[in-house]
């Protein structure tokens, strides 16, 4: 996910949290007319991930090709600060394709000049932004893109074992640290919040609804992993930085960073009993591949390139990026996710030095995902090809590829006893406005086990997150990145009961209190207790964005935060619910 760029300060902390009785018949102001034009059109309102931090790696340029236009070296530069800002999560750092169509000089230069200046200017209905009619860049700027795609493309440097020690840092040596926690917090209802714009997670307390502690991180963290003890927090950036937090320090401090790559997204540490703490991992998108590191102190032990051939075809690719890690409860193996190649690697970690990877084809390309209600079956989503792949981790085959509806987008996905299907997983789509569930149980539910039993129908499609609790009754979905503001700020609630029933819109937006931006409503998260449901409120960097608390029993709004510091929260992380893969 990927909408703003910018970096802010965070100025004074001046803390303004209100509580339900202080916003209690607050009728919220609809947003402007300027915030709704700009959700409509804007590619940022799109779902384009991109490599934001890639726009500052200096490249070579390539020769000229005889009767292809140049770019003086300033200009080719700028276009590929665009490039890496804009177009390469879809096309690919290499121009080779992913969620977008491949963008080789083979296509370019057979479709000429004018053809990509205005495909640049005016989209299409495939998904392709309208970077020109849309506002996004001026005439001059997508002159220059169409030249430079007529170019041979940039590579960015590699990044191997000596570079990325030359960024590992200890802290605080692992003998300098306490035996036993030595501040009050109770970890198992401590969130892990992301501030996208500010470089920073934000602790909050769980019960007080305060925030502890703001921790400087990577840029644009995207996932928050904790420790199978608990005691270690680890987050990556999308500068592919990675951060351990001691959380028995008083106060928490991050005690160990390094960098794995230039853009990354993902990081996980083992599970499996016997080796909690022992290893934590981190998947990169450029360089394609993953890092292995001490759980304690974050040192690199082994790096594994992922580029190899895709599944289907078998096609040699040579930036299959990672996305989503999981660490298995069955064996000491990382399942990781290889996007562009559609295969999961199981990665057995109980050796290094004979490194056993099992390689399974699933399908292009996958994305994020997570676990079953037994913690079993890793649920993975190939959102290009709208299948979701079953792995089954105890006998480390695929069990079966489910077609779903449009671009699934799980995030880790929702588990719940369904009334006539039995335990089932469920996601949500960026493409449509359907929540698939798919059955979970082959033996006490054989007839349904992996297959979509059921087809539930949303607000819309640009929806990033599914949510439930196994104490709860509810089912939340958002829709982040729909194009309608009203859609995009509120929460779609259904009846686990009786699934069929309609959803219920929670306006959470409204609730927020906030009357600028658009008020985009993303990613639930429950508390320890399973009570409470939380929502951010992400606004752009300069506007004002909040939490809101939801009582999961009534659906009514329970609190809400509201602090300067909270500059575009965006992924919410109860450490007790992450650290048990209880979602």
């Amino acid at each position: 996910m990927s909408l703003s760029i910018a970096k802010l300060s965070t100025g004074a902390l001046v803390a303004v949290a209100l509580s339900f009785g202080s916003i209690a018949g607050h009728a919220a102001d609809a947003p402007s007319k300027a915030d709704l034009k700009k959700h409509e059109s804007s590619p940022g309102g799109k779902y384009q991930p991109r490599m934001d931090v890639l726009r500052d790696e200096k490249v070579e340029q390539p020769g000229s090709t005889p009767g292809m236009p140049t770019l003086s070296a300033a200009d080719y530069q700028k276009a590929n600060q665009i490039y890496f800002e804009r177009c390469a999560g879809c096309h690919g750092v290499l121009r080779k394709g992913a969620t977008g169509k491949p963008l080789t000089t083979k296509v370019t230069r057979e479709n000429g000049f004018e053809y990509l200046r205005d495909f640049i200017t005016y989209g299409s209905p495939g998904g392709m932004p309208n970077w020109g009619d849309g506002g996004g860049l001026s005439k001059a700027q997508i002159d220059m893109m169409a030249a430079y795609l007529l170019m041979d493309p940039a590579q960015p440097p590699e990044f191997g074992m000596k570079e990325i020690m030359a960024t590992w840092k200890v802290h605080v040596p692992v003998n300098k640290r306490p035996s036993k926690q030595m501040n009050k917090l109770d970890l198992d209802n401590l969130f892990s919040v992301t501030l996208r714009d500010t470089g920073q997670i934000a602790l909050i307390d769980g019960a007080t609804k305060e925030i502890t502690q703001i921790i400087d991180t990577g840029y644009a963290v995207h996932i928050s992993r904790i420790s199978a003890s608990g005691r270690y927090l680890f987050v990556i950036g999308r500068d592919a930085k990675v951060n351990l937090i001691d959380m028995y320090m008083d106060p928490p401090t991050s005690v160990a960073e390094i960098k794995v790559g230039s853009e990354a997204r993902s990081v996980e540490t083992s599970k499996m009993k016997g080796w909690e703490d022992t290893y934590a991992i981190a998947g990169a998108y450029w360089p394609p591949q993953f890092v292995i590191m001490n759980g304690d102190d974050l040192k690199p032990r082994k790096v594994v390139s992922t580029r190899g051939m895709t599944v289907g075809t078998q096609e040699y690719h040579p930036e299959p990026r990672v996305a989503a890690i999981v660490g298995s409860h069955y064996h000491p193996d990382f399942l990781v996710n290889v996007k562009e190649t559609g295969k999961v690697m199981m990665v057995d970690y109980s050796s290094l030095k004979a490194l056993k990877i099992t390689t399974i084809d699933a399908a292009r390309f996958l994305h994020d995902g997570g676990f079953d209600s037994t913690g079993r079956y890793f649920m993975a989503a190939a959102n290009a090809s709208n299948i979701i792949s079953v792995i089954d981790t105890k006998r480390r085959k695929l069990v079966k590829n489910i077609t779903v509806g449009t671009t699934p987008h799980p995030g880790r996905g929702a588990n719940f006893n369904h009334p006539k299907y039995g335990p089932v997983w469920a996601t949500s789509h960026l493409g449509d406005e359907t929540i698939a569930l798919i059955g979970t149980d082959p033996d006490g539910h054989p007839q349904y086990a992996w297959k979509l039993v059921q087809s539930l129908e949303g607000q819309g499609g640009g929806s990033l997150f599914v949510k439930t609790h196994p104490k709860s009754k509810n089912l939340y979905v958002d829709t982040p990145l729909n194009p309608e503001a009203e859609v995009s700020s509120s929460i779609a609630v259904f009846d686990l009961n009786d699934p069929s029933k309609e959803y219920e819109v929670l306006p959470i937006g409204e609730w927020s209190g906030i009357t600028e931006g658009v008020r985009r409503v993303v990613q639930g998260e429950y508390n320890f207790a399973g009570d409470e449901v939380w929502f951010s409120v992400w606004n752009s960097a300069s506007q004002e964005s909040a939490i809101v608390i939801v009582d999961d029993k009534t659906r009514k709004l329970k609190h809400v935060i509201r602090d300067k510091r909270l500059v575009t929260p965006t992924g919410k992380f109860n450490f007790y619910n992450t650290r048990k893969d209880v979602y």
